[in-house]
C-alpha cells in the first residue's frame, strides 16, 4: 500500500514538472515571438506594453513658424527637422549622408548632380517628384528668412524623371552641407499653391518621418509617426514638444518623468543631472556663439557711435561671465566662428580693460553716459548674463533697459532694430565659416537672414563672396583672416562666449543622437516604460 502511494505520489509531481516545463516554454515562445515582430515593426513594442507609445521632449521656446523656408531659429528647427526631408543629411558628428537624393555627383567646378529618390512620399499621400525639388529650392532662394543657406545656387535644372543638376554662380566648397541644413527641406509644390503660404506655416506636410497633428502656440507641438517614411517605420509613435522657458523647470520635469528628453540644460542644472543615476547627459562642443549685435543703422542710437561700442566691448569681464553665470562650462569667443568650425581663424579681440573704456566713452559723443535698449528672449541663463553686463556697464554710466520677449517676438524686435544690444546664440549650423559670414556681415543679409547688426562694408562684402567661392581651406582662412580685422575694426559685435552643449534623457531612452548642428532628428528614438 505504502509503495503504491509513494508511486502515485511520484507520478503527480512528474505530471506537475511537465505542466510547469509546459508553461515555461510557452511563456519562452511568446516572448520571442513578441520580440520578433517589434523587431519587424518598431511601433509592435508599445502594444506590448515595453516602451511607451509616446515620447516629450522639452525645450525652451516655441516655433516661429512651421515653414521650414521662414522658421530658421533653432526652437522652430528641432520641431520641423522631425517634419520635412532634404537632399542630403548630418547625424551626430558625421558628415553629409545622401537622404531625398538617392546619389550625387559633381559634374565639374560649379555642377552638381543629384539623383532622387524614387517613391518618396509626402503625408498627404502624394508623391515627390523632381518638380517638387526645383519648385522648393527655388522658394528657398526667394525667401527673405533663409536665402543665405542658397544663395550660392544660380539656377536648378531638371535633368530626367529622378535628376537634377544644381549650377553654383561660383564653386562652392560646403554645397553637401547647406544642403543638409533643414532650411534647404523639400517641400510640396502643389500642396502649398492650392492653400498658400500662411496656411501652410501652421498646417505643414513634408516627407518626413512624423506629421504634425496639433500646434498649441507657446505650450506645445504634437506629431504622429508617417509610417510611409522613406527611411523606414518611425520607432514611437508620438512625438511631443513641450515649451518650459525656465531651464530649471526643464530638469525637474525631466526628474519627475513629465518629459523624456530636454534640450538646453545650463550650467547651473548640470549638478542635478551628474547626481541623478535615472537621467543620462549628453555634452558636446558647440558651435554657437553667444554675442550681442551692436545697432550701426539708426544714427540716434549710443551704438552707432564706434567708441561708445568699443567702450562697451572693453568694460565687459566675460571670464566673469563664464566662471559665474556659466560656471565654467564655455570658451572666450575671439569670433563669431568656433574653433571647431571649418576655416575658423581668430579675430583681435577687446579684452577686458576698464581704464581703456572709461577713455573710450571720455572721447564719444556721449562722455557722460547714455541709455541703451538691450534685447533678450525669455531663456533665465541669457537674461542673468544681461543682467551681469547692465551692471558692468554703470561703470560707463550707461543706463541698461533690458527687454524680454517670447522668440517670435524677440526676433521681430532685432529685425527690426529695436535694439542697441541684442543678445544673441548664433549658431555654425552647417560646420562651416561660410554659414555665419555670409549672412551675419554681408550687406545684402541685413535684418531676417541675420545680419542684425546692419553691418555693410563694400570690402567685407568683397571677402565673403571670395571666401565663399574658394575650394582651398588655407586660402580660405586667409581671406577670412583679413575679413575678421575689418569686423574687428568696425566692432559690429560683442562675443562674449562657446558655451558647451548640454542634453539629457531619462536612463530609459534609446537611440538619442545629439547632432552637432543643434537639430536632432529623433524618428529612431523610443523610450521603456518606466
Amino acid at each position: 500500500m505504502k509503495h503504491r502511494l509513494l508511486a502515485l505520489l511520484l507520478a503527480a509531481c512528474t505530471l506537475l514538472c511537465l505542466v510547469l516545463t509546459s508553461c515555461s516554454k510557452s511563456t519562452d515562445s511568446s516572448q520571442d515571438n513578441s520580440a520578433d515582430a517589434a523587431a519587424q515593426d518598431p511601433q509592435q513594442a508599445d502594444a506590448n506594453g515595453n516602451y511607451k507609445d509616446t515620447v516629450v521632449w522639452a525645450q525652451s521656446a516655441d516655433v516661429t513658424s512651421m515653414d521650414p523656408h521662414v522658421g530658421k531659429e533653432t526652437a522652430a528647427v528641432t520641431v520641423t527637422c522631425n517634419i520635412f526631408s532634404t537632399l542630403m543629411e548630418v547625424i551626430g558628428d558625421g558628415d553629409p549622408q545622401p537622404l531625398l537624393a538617392e546619389s550625387y555627383q559633381q559634374l565639374n567646378d560649379t555642377d552638381w548632380e543629384f539623383t532622387i529618390r524614387q517613391g518618396v512620399k509626402f503625408h498627404d499621400g502624394s508623391d515627390l517628384t523632381v518638380e517638387d525639388v526645383k519648385w522648393s529650392l527655388d522658394r528657398a532662394i526667394a525667401s527673405n528668412y533663409v536665402n543665405y543657406i542658397v544663395s550660392f545656387i544660380e539656377s536648378v535644372e531638371i535633368t530626367g524623371d529622378n535628376t537634377i543638376v544644381v549650377h553654383c554662380t561660383a564653386p562652392y566648397a560646403p554645397i553637401l552641407n547647406n544642403l543638409s541644413m533643414p532650411f534647404s527641406a523639400i517641400v510640396p509644390k502643389a500642396y502649398i499653391e492650392a492653400n498658400g503660404d500662411e496656411y501652410f506655416s501652421q498646417h505643414p506636410i513634408g516627407s518626413g518621418p512624423y506629421k504634425m497633428v496639433k500646434w498649441n502656440p507657446s505650450d506645445s507641438v504634437k506629431l504622429e509617426a508617417f509610417d510611409e517614411y522613406f527611411m523606414g517605420k518611425p520607432a514611437t509613435k508620438n512625438l511631443v514638444m513641450k515649451v518650459i522657458p525656465e531651464a530649471a523647470q526643464r530638469v525637474i520635469a525631466l526628474e519627475m518623468g513629465e518629459v523624456d528628453i530636454a534640450y538646453s540644460i545650463e550650467a547651473n542644472d548640470v549638478s542635478k543631472i551628474d547626481a541623478n543615476p535615472d537621467l543620462v547627459k549628453y555634452t558636446r562642443p558647440s558651435m554657437t556663439c553667444f554675442n550681442y549685435f551692436f545697432n550701426l543703422i539708426d544714427e540716434d542710437r549710443p551704438t552707432y557711435d564706434l567708441k561708445v561700442r568699443q567702450a562697451i566691448c572693453y568694460a565687459i569681464d566675460r571670464q566673469k561671465i563664464i566662471d559665474t553665470i556659466l560656471q565654467g562650462s564655455a570658451t572666450l569667443a575671439d569670433s563669431m566662428i568656433a574653433p571647431i568650425v571649418a576655416c575658423y581663424t581668430p579675430t583681435p579681440t577687446y579684452d577686458y580693460d576698464l581704464e581703456k573704456a572709461k577713455q573710450l566713452m571720455a572721447e564719444s559723443s556721449y562722455p557722460n553716459g547714455c541709455d541703451l535698449i538691450m534685447v533678450t528672449n525669455q531663456s533665465q541663463q541669457r537674461l542673468e548674463i544681461c543682467q551681469v553686463v547692465q551692471q558692468m556697464l554703470k561703470e560707463l554710466n550707461i543706463n541698461v533697459e533690458i527687454r524680454t520677449y517670447e522668440q517670435a517676438t524677440y526676433i521681430q524686435a532685432l529685425n527690426e532694430h529695436e535694439h542697441d544690444m541684442g543678445f544673441s546664440a548664433w549658431i555654425t549650423s552647417t560646420g562651416d565659416a561660410d554659414y555665419t559670414y555670409y549672412p551675419c556681415y554681408h550687406s545684402t543679409q541685413k535684418g531676417k537672414p541675420g545680419n542684425r547688426s546692419f553691418f555693410g562694408n563694400p570690402k567685407a562684402d568683397e571677402l565673403i563672396e571670395k571666401g565663399r567661392s574658394l575650394s582651398d581651406p588655407e586660402a580660405r582662412k586667409e581671406v577670412y583672416s583679413e575679413l575678421n580685422q575689418i569686423i574687428y575694426e568696425n566692432c559690429t559685435q560683442l562675443y562674449i562666449c562657446h558655451p558647451l552643449t548640454v542634453e539629457a534623457c531619462t536612463k530609459y531612452v534609446e537611440g538619442f543622437v545629439s547632432n552637432k548642428d543643434g537639430y536632432n532628428r529623433l524618428w529612431t528614438v523610443k523610450c521603456l516604460q518606466s
